[in-house]
């Protein structure tokens, strides 16, 4: 009940506005009724006329009668809070049947929770950029007191050393395709088609891999050697179908050629065979 009384909806004037709103349209509709129906049942043109008349007049009177019934409802049904961090999503709370499915609870905890998790993301950023792990003797002693909150920052670099980057690592694998794109201006956007799903099972795998490679490959310190480093696990595929299995020794198994490739070495292994 606090649910709903927090989001402002009168659920009275609500439901009385929702018979509102069918008696309109049923209204509507017998104005198209009559139109559709024209001047008929009178044996004179003038009676068919005269009829025609009142009764279009009777149904455009009941259309005008349920629209301002409708806008007197529609006042004293209120708007949600503006306050609510979920918005509409609030009146998932109205649910009659809340006991059985509790979505409105478990939105407000994925809520809270994306948000502890966005500040405690926004704290590893900041230890992860820091350029120096040592400590000085000062930071020794301040590491006793309370030390603030680290923000978040965000590694800007410049355009010609990104353009230099890509350009030097073009050079290194020429049979990849690499494309650089600034589509909302200094922001670059490197093209690797590694998103659409293939109708092949085998380079479904390459690209679940390749997501897991993107993960694994993270040192915000230095940008170029992360980009470099996966454009190299990434080329070890081009003998995707020539490579034993480093562990069993086969080329296939369950129809499939060893579709992982080791970060460190480059290895290739089967699925299972890389537990």
């Amino acid at each position: 009940m606090a649910d709903a009384l927090s989001i402002g909806v009168n659920l009275e004037a609500f439901s009385q506005a929702i018979n509102a709103i069918q008696a309109l349209r049923s209204s509507v509709s017998r104005v198209f009724d009559c139109l559709k129906d024209g001047m008929r049942n009178k044996e004179t043109l003038e009676g068919r006329e005269k009829a025609f008349i009142a009764h279009f007049q009777d149904n455009l009177h009941s259309v005008n009668r349920d629209l301002n019934e409708l806008e007197r409802l529609s006042n004293l049904v209120g708007k949600p809070s503006e306050n609510h961090p979920l918005h509409n999503s609030g009146l998932l709370s109205l649910d009659p049947v809340q006991d059985k499915t509790p979505l409105y609870s478990q939105l407000l905890q994925a809520y809270k929770w994306s948000n502890k998790l966005q500040y405690h993301a926004g704290l590893a950023s900041g230890l992860l950029n820091q350029q120096s792990l040592k400590r000085s003797a000062n930071q020794m002693g301040v590491s006793a007191k309370r030390r603030p909150k680290a923000q978040p920052t965000t590694l800007v670099l410049p355009p010609q050393y990104v353009d230099d980057v890509i350009s030097r690592i073009d050079r290194m694998f020429p049979e990849m395709s690499i494309q650089l794109s600034r589509p909302n201006g200094t922001s670059a956007m490197l093209l690797l088609d590694i998103w659409s799903k293939s109708n092949y099972q085998v380079f479904q795998k390459v690209t679940d891999h390749a997501t897991t490679a993107l993960l694994h490959y993270q040192l915000p310190q230095m940008p170029d050697v992360v980009v470099r480093s996966f454009m190299t696990w990434l080329r070890s595929y081009i003998k995707l179908f020539q490579a034993p299995c480093q562990r069993c020794g086969k080329f296939l198994q369950d129809g499939l050629p060893p579709t992982w490739r080791d970060f460190r070495t480059l290895e290739a292994f089967h699925d299972t065979c890389r537990q």
